[in-house]
């Protein structure tokens, strides 16, 4: 297949739904985790829930870089931006989540610089139009816009640009699943490993899955047939006990992953402990700036202090990215948090767990 629709084709979706059905008639409940946001967004906007058997059960998982991003990054990236001489610039998921008193979105409309851009390369000539001010981008994903952001510091240091700054939160993909099934309240019996990131790592970093915990992995694309087909697999793999990591999306990630995205990756950054939301602090699965390109790191090169943050009362956003409970079990949820008010990440993202719900399942 070539095409978009034929990835979407109505026929081939039913014929695929019921190989699901006839191979997982005779399994118990078989709990299958999304890890990326993209995948819970498609899952929703198509339906797929509601055509899977009963016994079959998605879950979503930590695979939304915003909805990960402690309140402690939200709460410096405000403090950055009281600096008169600062340009905040950051992508639009990040703009409305809410820190512990205020949010990017409301310090914008008191009169701070702060930008919403589409690439981090506007960042740097954002920086290259504005050399008498610092100009801050909010880096924050996993593997998939590290690369990017890594090739502006490189690009940078070239043609000695001075005034560009890096907030670094990038973070790993593979270590928090190793947490979620070390996590004795949590059953998992499968994984749909993220087509972004794993199009940039490959399929190796997956291996200790299936080896150490006999869990499947199947890397999945984002369409409805990829998503079915990477379910199918997963049920086959649970079926013949043979775990392994399978690629569905072939079409685009390749064992190795991407050799050029790595190397960018691995001047610029190195591996640190690092926090997530819901999670707690992970060890070796965060990305900080290498002391070689220092001056690139805004913690680095101004200094700031923020107090302990605090989220919003009621907010379970944590245990939503850990796939322990649905967004209608919290109490907030489309009462007091929706898309227009959002109190946590989980409804702000495009790829957050509470705004897919909401969008493609409140009526």
């Amino acid at each position: 297949m070539k095409y978009i629709d034929e990835f979407r084709d109505k026929g081939l979706i039913y014929r695929i739904i019921n190989q699901i059905k006839r191979e997982a008639n005779d399994l118990d409940t078989l709990t299958i985790m999304e890890v990326c946001g993209t995948h819970t967004m498609s899952s929703y906007r198509y339906g797929i829930r509601e055509l899977l058997p009963s016994n079959i059960r998605l879950v979503s998982g930590p695979g939304c870089p915003v909805c990960v991003s402690p309140i402690t990054y939200i709460d410096k990236s405000i403090a950055f931006s009281d600096k008169k001489d600062i340009i905040i610039t950051t992508f639009g998921d990040m703009f409305r989540v809410p820190g512990s008193v205020s949010s990017l979105e409301r310090e914008k409309a008191k009169g701070k610089d702060i930008r919403i851009v589409y690439s981090p390369m506007d960042s740097l000539e954002i920086a290259k139009q504005n050399g008498d001010r610092k100009v801050l981008f909010l880096g924050i994903g996993f593997e998939t816009t590290a690369p990017l952001v890594a090739a502006t510091i490189i690009q940078a240091n070239r043609e000695g640009i001075r005034n560009y700054l890096v907030l670094s939160s990038h973070k790993t993909i593979p270590e928090p699943m190793q947490v979620l099934l070390d996590d004795n309240g949590l059953e998992i019996h499968g994984f749909l490993c993220p087509g972004h990131v794993s199009t940039i790592i490959g399929s190796l970093p997956y291996q200790f899955i299936p080896d150490r915990y006999k869990i499947s992995c199947v890397i999945a694309g984002f369409e409805p047939f990829d998503i079915l087909k990477a379910i199918l697999m997963v049920i086959r793999q649970v079926k013949s006990k043979r775990f392994s990591v399978e690629i569905e999306y072939s079409r685009v990630v390749k064992p190795e992953g991407n050799r050029v995205a790595l190397r960018y990756i691995n001047e610029v950054f190195e591996r640190c402990d690092a926090e997530w939301r819901g999670l707690g602090t992970i060890p070796k699965s965060g990305l900080r700036i290498r002391e070689v390109y220092k001056r690139f790191d805004a913690e680095k090169e101004i200094y700031i202090e923020i107090k302990e943050g605090k989220g919003v009362k009621g907010c379970l956003c944590g245990d939503i990215l850990k796939g322990k409970i649905e967004p209608y079990e919290c109490s907030l949820f489309s009462i007091q948090c929706i898309p227009d008010n959002p109190l946590g990440p989980c409804m702000v993202s495009s790829e957050g767990t509470c705004a897919a719900y909401y969008r493609f399942s409140v009526k």
